[in-house]
């Protein structure tokens, strides 16, 4: 711009005599009378701070990519018809994600808001056009001052919640919605795949296809998709690209019975069709017409599938045949050439394999470790071609593997170096030697190339999570109480146990595996963090799961082993209640009643059940599917260790040593004191939550005790425990 060229220039008619720039990131212009006539917190971009207030004329707008400020596609916004909840949406059209209807206290489908760790939220005039929502920030303790935090729309569709860490002096990510990348309607445009969630760079062009601008590919703006590599759509040439069981947006479905190839002649004969899924096993065609948008792995994990071929130009395959043909051509015609060149390849590939050795060797895989090297072919063989997903692990997709002797194994795929090299490094070389009952076995890794993969023993009866939800198997009390007590061993093992401290980082029920014997192994150790007995911190990325993170990480401040046991805490509530921490209420049995709010609602369970307990009615928070089939003392015992193992202060929960202790009868456990979070409810802060019932259900296969198992009998049975032990559990 030439020097006299205005940039920008504020709407408002009276001139400011001078601008502010305040504390809080608000610039602000004043005129002569010291009126404010305009502020840049009446103007949002992308990012929402603590005292900007959000309106129906308001929307955070994404950049258009890390390198260009003007507006993007993806915005927050308060719904324009209802004004009850706040919506991310695609293009001003496209709702991708949503916090629910406002209840009062929060949002339907944000129930963790209602923490008060950090903000204040208000919503003035709900429902109606003149709605405007904000927050600030707060601390429960008067003199500690509050983290500074943020809000951004980022530049793939993402809204984070940033805080400030002073130690590291960096803004630390700890939640974000959609928490998969591949959950923003169009990230990666027509024709573009999010089939690497994991990644920082999460689109790709399918085989057949080229980004539509490379520069804005290049710069993380792949909102403009791919194109065909050449030629147009109706070629009279096209063949097709298998790509696998895959899901996407947009287009139209016409479906019929026929054969693969009767679905290819379909196809081809109209131009508007961009591809096909083919279910070999009941021969049937579904011919897709229009775009694709959203290209992205399949959730049926391992459920039988239908395979998709996408519609691309023959040409780019009988160009490959050609060049090979030449090849080969050329092979026949120059026979000594052949030998000379094959000479110098075999010399040339003795030298690379040596030193890609010595690159495996410094390149994050831990040297001396009793672990099975993989190539790459043999895990392609192993899981069938990467067919059946189990699920995700930190920063991978994990996929069932059988091996040559018919041994089941769990492949997790790091899908790509760069954002999951240094967790790959971490899993290695921290669980390679570890031999423990309640830890899964690490048997071996694949590190060829760009691929980092590691292979696990196979659980048979999967993660904990899938108990948890509604209509899942019950767990009977014998093997939840086994359960939470072999976690805790497993954790403890980590901090207490191993040559190097290791806090785990991310302790919840996914990361907890039940093997054929319901013996439960702690996994997943992409966030693991080691820390040298001299060091009593450690500054961590903050990549834990909300709900699950304590509250002085949420804050920015480091982290000690003592995070892992408030995660825990969480993790032995949802056991113990059957559940999960956020999940709509179940309805009350025995003709009780919650009235905490409206049906439908999501609620967090924590708030609820540890008040229950501190009351003495831990019978109101058991699952209600066993029954009276529990142990009322091994009850009493596991609800008050989770309230002890969720306080505010780290050093009033006590080590995870002390809480094996604790859960298998060796030390008494006292009444604990009411989390912060449980008197801000006494206080009448905006906090809720709802528990599960007491009601009768029948329960198959669990032991059946006989003791009584009333509110009263709880209630009493607690007032008979000892004196407290240590103030700190840190110093016993």
């Amino acid at each position: 711009e030439s020097p006299d060229s205005v940039v920008w220039q504020s709407d408002n008619v009276e001139k400011a005599k001078r601008f502010v720039f305040l504390e809080t990131g608000n610039l602000v212009l004043y005129s002569s009378n010291g009126l404010k006539v305009w502020q840049s917190f009446d103007f949002p971009t992308d990012t929402w701070l603590p005292g900007m207030n959000l309106t129906a004329q308001q929307a955070l707008t994404s950049w258009k990519s890390s390198f260009d400020p003007s507006p993007g596609l993806f915005s927050l916004r308060l719904n324009p018809q209802l004004f009850n909840e706040f919506e991310l949406v695609h293009n001003s059209i496209n709702v991708y994600w949503s916090t629910g209807n406002w209840t009062g206290k929060a949002f339907v489908d944000v129930p963790q808001m209602t923490i008060p760790y950090i903000y204040n939220f208000r919503f003035s005039h709900p429902y109606l056009p003149t709605a405007s929502f904000g927050y600030t920030e707060r601390s429960l303790d008067g003199s500690v001052e509050p983290p500074l935090t943020r809000f951004q729309v980022d530049v793939n569709g993402q809204l984070k919640q940033y805080t400030w860490s002073a130690e590291t002096e960096s803004w630390n990510m700890f939640w974000s919605v959609p928490e998969d990348k591949c959950g923003v309607y169009g990230l990666c445009g027509d024709f573009g795949s999010c089939l690497v969630s994991t990644t920082l760079k999460p689109c790709a062009c399918v085989n057949g296809f080229r980004p539509f601008n490379e520069k804005e590919w290049g710069y993380g703006d792949f909102t403009g998709g791919c194109r065909r590599e050449s030629g147009g759509l109706c070629a009279d040439n096209d063949g097709f690209n298998e790509i696998g069981d895959v899901r996407f947006d947009g287009g139209k479905t016409v479906s019929f019975q026929g054969t693969r190839n009767i679905c290819e002649k379909s196809c081809l004969s109209n131009c508007s069709c961009i591809g096909l899924y083919h279910n070999e096993g009941s021969n049937t065609c579904n011919n897709v017409y229009g775009s694709l948008l959203n290209l992205r792995n399949s959730s049926s994990n391992g459920l039988k599938k239908d395979v998709f071929y996408i519609r691309v130009p023959r040409g780019i395959v009988k160009k490959n045949v050609h060049r090979t043909m030449v090849f080969v051509g050329s092979i026949v015609g120059s026979i000594v050439a052949l030998g000379f060149m094959g000479m110098i390849l075999l010399v040339f590939k003795k030298i690379i394999d040596y030193k890609r050795k010595d690159r495996y060797d410094d390149d994050g895989v831990c040297p001396g470790l009793n672990l099975k090297v993989f190539t790459y072919k043999e895990l392609n063989g192993v899981t069938r071609g990467f067919s059946e997903k189990l699920g995700h692990g930190g920063f991978g997709v994990v996929f069932r593997g059988e091996l040559s002797d018919s041994t089941l194994v769990a492949v997790k795929r790091l899908e790509r170096p760069g954002s999951g090299e240094k967790e790959f490094r971490a899993e290695v070389c921290t669980i390679g030697n570890i031999q423990h009952v309640n830890l899964v076995r690490l048997r071996g890794f694949c590190s060829e190339n760009s691929h980092r993969l590691l292979v696990y023993d196979y659980m048979p009866n999967g993660p904990l999570s899938a108990f948890l939800i509604p209509d899942s198997p019950n767990l009977c009390w014998d093997v939840r109480f086994r359960v939470a007590v072999g976690t805790a061993k497993g954790i403890a093992y980590l901090h207490e146990e191993c040559r190097d401290c290791i806090i785990h980082c991310d302790i919840k029920p996914e990361n907890i595996l039940l093997d054929s014997d319901y013996i439960a192994k702690v996994s997943d150790f992409g966030l693991a963090k080691l820390v040298g007995r001299d060091f009593s911190r450690v500054l961590a990325t903050m990549r834990g799961t909300w709900g699950y993170v304590a509250p002085e990480w949420i804050s920015g401040m480091a982290i000690t082993p003592k995070a892992d046991v408030y995660s825990y805490g969480m993790t032995l509530l949802e056991i113990i209640g059957g559940r999960r921490n956020v999940q709509a209420p179940q309805s009350a049995g025995n003709g009780n009643t919650f009235n905490e709010g409206r049906d439908g609602e999501k609620w967090f369970f924590p708030p609820w059940a540890a008040r229950r307990i501190i009351e003495g009615n831990v019978a109101a928070i058991v699952d209600s599917r066993l029954g009276v089939a529990y142990n009322l003392e091994e009850a009493n015992r596991l609800a008050l260790v989770a309230v002890w193992c969720i306080q505010d202060d780290e050093e009033m929960r006590p080590t995870m040593g002390m809480v094996v202790k604790m859960l298998e009868g060796v030390v008494e456990v006292t009444i604990p004191p009411p989390p912060k979070l449980i008197q801000a409810i006494v206080a009448g802060e905006s906090y809720h939550g709802i528990g599960t019932n007491s009601g009768m259900s029948k329960v198959n296969g669990c032991s059946d005790y006989n003791v009584g198992f009333s509110s009263a009998g709880s209630r009493s049975s607690l007032s008979n425990l000892s004196s407290p032990l240590e103030p700190k559990f840190g110093e016993v």
